[in-house]
C-alpha cells in the first residue's frame, strides 16, 4: 500500500484544498481594492509612494531597512544588518553589513521611476526609536521586525540594543505596494516522515528532474508519495491497502498593502496569501484496516520555505509551512481501485479593509478528468490525500488551513465502471470525488498595523463533493 505524493505539491494541496472548492469564499480586497488611489509623489521628501513588490536578490546579504526616529516618514535600505539576535531578552548587536546590491529604486504612479542617490543616513548608527526591519539572520531565522528601545552600548561586533515587537505600519507607513513574488522551489526544506517520499523542483539556471526523468516545468515543486496503509487483518495479500500520487505546485506569495493618508496609525488596506497553478494524480486501492472514532491521519511530510520579499527598500519574510499527510476512514470490508487526476488555481489568504475588518478568501478553478474505478463487497471506505498549511510574517502565523481532496466509495456488491460511461455492474455502488476544507485567520496578522481581532475568525468548514460513477445491476 503506498502512496505518491509530491513533496512541494502537497503544500500546494494545502491551498489547492482551498481552491478544489471550485468557488471563492471572499472578494479580493487587497491594497488595490481596498481604497481609490491616491495620488502618489517620488521618493525623498516623505510622501506616499508606489513600491515595487519582487524577490529579494539571491547571492548576498540582504541589507535592513531603518526607518529613523524623527525622520519625514521615509524608510530607507540601509548599510546596517542584524548581527545576531536573542529572542528570549530581545536583545540584538547591529553591525555595518558588507557590499549588497544596489536598492531598486521605487516607482510612482504619478511619474516615472528615477534612480535614488545613496542616502546620507545609512551608515548612521541606530537610535531609539528606529525600526528594523531585517532578512533572516543570526538567532532570528525567519527575519526580524521590531523597534529600538534603548542602545545599550558598542561592542566588538557592533553596537547592542533592546528591541520591542512593532509592525510593518511602521517602515511601510503611508506607501502602497501590491504584487506577486514566486516562491523559488530550491528554498523549500522538507523533512520526510516516512519512507517513499520524494522531492523534485525546477528552476531557472538550476534545472533538476522530476522522477523517472520527467522534466517538470520551471518554477515547479512536486512531491511524491508510495505509501502502504493499514489493510484489514481478513485481506487476502492481493488486497493490500495503498495510497500513491503526486501534487505539483507553482506557488507564489500575494502582498499587498495601503497606507494611503486617512487611515490612521495602519494601513487602509492590505492583503497576505499564496497562489498559484497545481495538479495532482493519486490512486487509492486495496482494502483498508477498519478505522474506529476519528478517522486515522498519518503525516508524510513536513516542509518549510521563508522566502524574503522586497517591498521597496523593506525586506518582509514571508514564512509557509506545510505538513502534508494521508487519512483513511473505512470499514474494513470494501476492495477498491480508484484514480483522480485533478487541475486547478487557487489562492488562499486573509484581506484587510478600513473599516470591514479582515476577511478569508479562498477561490479556486478545478478541472477534473475522467477516473476509472472498482469496488468490490459492501462497505464504504474514505480516502485523503491532504495537507494542514500556514502561511505568516516574521515566523508569526497568519493564515492557517487544512486541505483534503479524497474520494469516496461505497457498494453492496461488485462494480467496474469509467467516467466515460462505460460500466459492468453487479449491484449498487457509488463513487465520489470531493474535499473538506476548514482553517483560520490568526491574531498575528495585526503585524500588518492593523486593529487586532478579539478572536480567531474562520475560514468556514467547507466541504464540496461530486459524484464521479454510480449504478445498479439492471439498469
Amino acid at each position: 500500500m503506498r502512496m505518491l505524493a509530491r513533496r512541494l505539491l502537497l503544500p500546494g494541496i494545502t491551498t489547492l484544498a482551498l481552491t478544489a472548492t471550485g468557488c471563492s469564499s471572499a472578494p479580493h480586497t487587497g491594497a488595490a481594492d481596498a481604497a481609490a488611489p491616491a495620488t502618489l509623489a517620488p521618493a525623498g521628501d516623505g510622501t506616499p509612494q508606489q513600491l515595487d513588490v519582487a524577490a529579494a536578490p539571491e547571492g548576498t546579504p540582504t541589507p535592513a531597512a531603518v526607518a529613523r526616529a524623527g525622520g519625514k516618514g521615509r524608510t530607507e535600505q540601509s548599510s546596517l544588518k542584524v548581527a545576531s539576535y536573542d529572542a528570549a531578552s530581545g536583545r540584538a548587536v547591529i553591525a555595518k553589513a558588507p557590499p549588497g546590491p544596489a536598492p531598486k529604486p521605487t516607482k510612482s504612479t504619478s511619474t516615472p521611476s528615477t534612480p535614488t542617490s545613496p542616502s546620507p543616513t545609512a551608515d548612521k548608527p541606530v537610535a531609539v526609536g528606529d525600526v528594523i526591519a531585517s532578512a533572516p539572520a543570526p538567532g532570528a531565522p525567519n527575519g526580524l521586525l521590531a523597534k529600538v528601545t534603548e542602545v545599550v552600548g558598542k561592542t566588538d561586533r557592533g553596537t547592542e540594543v533592546k528591541t520591542a515587537s512593532t509592525t510593518l505600519a511602521s517602515v511601510l507607513n503611508d506607501d502602497k505596494a501590491e504584487g506577486k513574488v514566486p516562491v523559488d522551489p530550491s528554498s523549500v526544506t522538507v523533512e520526510p516522515l516516512m519512507k517513499g517520499v520524494t522531492f523534485s523542483w525546477a528552476k531557472t539556471g538550476g534545472v533538476k528532474f522530476g522522477p523517472e526523468g520527467a522534466k517538470l516545468p520551471l518554477g515547479n515543486l512536486r512531491l511524491d508519495v508510495n505509501a502502504a496503509v493499514d489493510t484489514a487483518p481478513d485481506a487476502p495479500a492481493s488486497a493490500g491497502a495503498s495510497v500513491s500520487g503526486f501534487v505539483q505546485l507553482a506557488p507564489q506569495v500575494e502582498f499587498s498593502y495601503d497606507g494611503t493618508p486617512g487611515a490612521g496609525s495602519g494601513p487602509r488596506g492590505a492583503f497576505l496569501g499564496m497562489s498559484g497553478d497545481w495538479s495532482s494524480q493519486w490512486k487509492l486501492q486495496g482494502r483498508a484496516a477498519a478505522s474506529t472514532g476519528a478517522p486515522k491521519r498519518i503525516p508524510f511530510a513536513k516542509l518549510h520555505s521563508a522566502p524574503v520579499i522586497q517591498v521597496g527598500p523593506v525586506p518582509v519574510v514571508v514564512n509557509l509551512d506545510l505538513t502534508c499527510y494521508v487519512q483513511v476512514e473505512a470499514d474494513g470490508r470494501v476492495t477498491l481501485d480508484v484514480q483522480q487526476d485533478v487541475k486547478g488555481d487557487f489562492k488562499v489568504g486573509g484581506s484587510y479593509a478600513l473599516g470591514k475588518g479582515w476577511t478569508p478568501v479562498s477561490r479556486s478553478d478545478v478541472k477534473s478528468t475522467p477516473v476509472t474505478a472498482t469496488v468490490t463487497a459492501a462497505g464504504k471506505v474514505k480516502g485523503a490525500l491532504g495537507a494542514e498549511a500556514s502561511v505568516g510574517l516574521y515566523g508569526a502565523v497568519g493564515v492557517s488551513a487544512d486541505f483534503a481532496p479524497y474520494l469516496r466509495g461505497e457498494a453492496d456488491a461488485k462494480a467496474s465502471a469509467s467516467s466515460d460511461g462505460k460500466t459492468s455492474l453487479s449491484g449498487a455502488w457509488a463513487l465520489y470525488g470531493g474535499f473538506d476544507l476548514s482553517g483560520q485567520l490568526h491574531l498575528q496578522l495585526s503585524l500588518f498595523g492593523t486593529p487586532l481581532f478579539e478572536r480567531k475568525i474562520p475560514l468556514g468548514a467547507l466541504n464540496r463533493e461530486w459524484a464521479l460513477a454510480s449504478g445498479h445491476a439492471g439498469r
